[in-house]
């Protein structure tokens, strides 16, 4: 089982592999690949319970997901994306939701989505034992103050900015930061600048590491971000096979013999 340690060690040395998964199935494919992150991230509220953002997402609906995703993986580290108001209003509130996707759901660190506000409660966290990656630039959970999910970090000051954040999430504890929809070359001067791994979405190639959704990489959402890049075309297949069924059922053609079992021994009951 990879542990924080063996990713923070990663960093400026090999490149670090993430990708979501919200399921035990699609977590065990995951796994077997040798995915070395897998994030249960909120975006289960876009990619699999309807929703239009992460916004509506709750602790409940995150732990429900992190336990099937835990149960299915073997070797790699398992993220619990902390969902939106969660955390960063009551400190005993926060600790004990993030203490429980660890404690109860099997999950071996928590993300947050990071401001000024989750300095130091990220060192609080870390101190108790829960391992934190932070998370800054285009931060999903603040969809209705952006007004949607614009790049981040495109002038100076905000850059700046950026990078004060980082090296203070740094220094507080966190053991991995993933950059979200921010210009390649301030990602790449952060990635430089601090000593714990960067993941980039949507940051460009001098990241230590890249994180996709997976609906997105495999090639079963309808739509993709600019910046993501689909590996396969998953629900073609499922399109197709869906198809498949409904004429083989309807023609007559399934269930055939070999799908079903005649009892011989049974009387006839009609």
């Amino acid at each position: 089982m990879a542990t924080v340690r063996d990713v923070r060690e990663k960093a400026g040395e090999e490149p670090i592999t993430m990708l979501t998964a919200y399921d035990a199935p699609t977590a065990e494919i995951v796994d077997d690949a040798g995915v070395d992150i897998v994030l249960v991230g909120d975006s289960v509220g876009n990619a699999v319970l309807g929703y239009e953002t992460t916004v509506p997402v709750s602790v409940d609906d995150i732990a429900h997901h992190v336990g099937a995703v835990s149960r299915a993986t073997e070797d790699a580290l398992v993220v619990a994306d902390m969902p939106f108001l969660s955390f960063g209003i009551d400190e005993r509130d926060s600790l004990e939701n993030a203490g429980r996707m660890l404690k109860e759901e099997g999950a071996q660190a928590i993300k947050l989505e990071c401001g000024p506000h989750t300095v130091e409660l990220t060192e609080t966290m870390v101190q108790l034992g829960i391992p934190v990656m932070a998370h800054l630039g285009l931060t999903p959970q603040h969809v209705n103050q952006y007004g949607g999910y614009p790049r981040q970090g495109t002038d100076q000051a905000a850059a700046e900015r950026m990078l004060e954040l980082a090296l203070a999430h740094e220094e507080a504890g966190a053991f991995a930061l993933v950059l979200e929809h921010v210009p390649s070359n301030v990602a790449a001067g952060i990635t430089e600048a601090l000593e714990i791994p960067t993941i980039g979405i949507g940051a460009g190639p001098d990241c230590d590491g890249q994180v996709l959704v997976f609906d997105d990489a495999v090639g079963i959402s309808e739509w993709t971000p600019s910046f993501s890049k689909q590996f396969g075309n998953v629900r073609a297949e499922m399109e197709s096979a869906v198809d498949d069924y409904v004429t083989a059922v309807e023609s007559g053609e399934f269930p055939a013999d070999e799908h079903s079992h005649e009892a011989s021994d049974l009387e006839d009951i009609y």
